[in-house]
């Protein structure tokens, strides 16, 4: 069962000759976003670098967007969203832009068109707290990391 969303895209002057993400299977839960930069960027280990994406969205109302990282980067270079998932707000309306770091052994160069994360589309709930002097119990309690084996 899928409830699509209809979502105003800008492709930014410099990436008009790069495609929109798409999904890559019908079961897929996140588009790739591709580098728009004009320059092959080597990334050096411990490094970061903020990539432009080329693309501005007007999310509807109740949706975010979450910038995360392709496994595939992950598992043979080491590379990763440094925010993960980075939070693209429904009232941003600004260019994505993703902050990649690097956690591996060698430089990975990025190259225009490349495919350096994934986009997925989310309902958000918001909340009303409500605020008591104490909390239910439950059979954790307050147990952290690793309490609960």
């Amino acid at each position: 069962m899928t409830d699509d969303a209809t979502v105003p895209v800008v492709r930014l002057d410099h990436a008009k000759d790069l495609p929109l993400p798409v999904y890559a299977t019908p079961s897929s839960a996140g588009m790739d976003l591709m580098a728009a930069i004009n320059e092959p960027l080597a990334l050096e280990p411990g490094g970061r670098a903020l990539l432009p994406t080329g693309i501005a969205v007007a999310l509807p109302p109740g949706l975010e967007a979450q910038v995360r990282p392709r496994s595939g980067l992950a598992t043979r270079h080491g590379i990763t969203v440094l925010n993960a998932p980075g939070t693209i707000d429904g009232d941003y309306r600004g260019e994505i832009g993703v902050v990649l770091f690097h956690a591996g052994g060698e430089t990975v160069t990025f190259n225009r068109g490349d495919r350096v994360a994934q986009l997925v589309v989310a309902p958000v709930t918001r909340i009303a707290w409500d605020e008591h002097a104490e909390l239910p119990q439950t059979v954790r309690g307050a147990g952290g990391f690793g309490s609960t084996g």
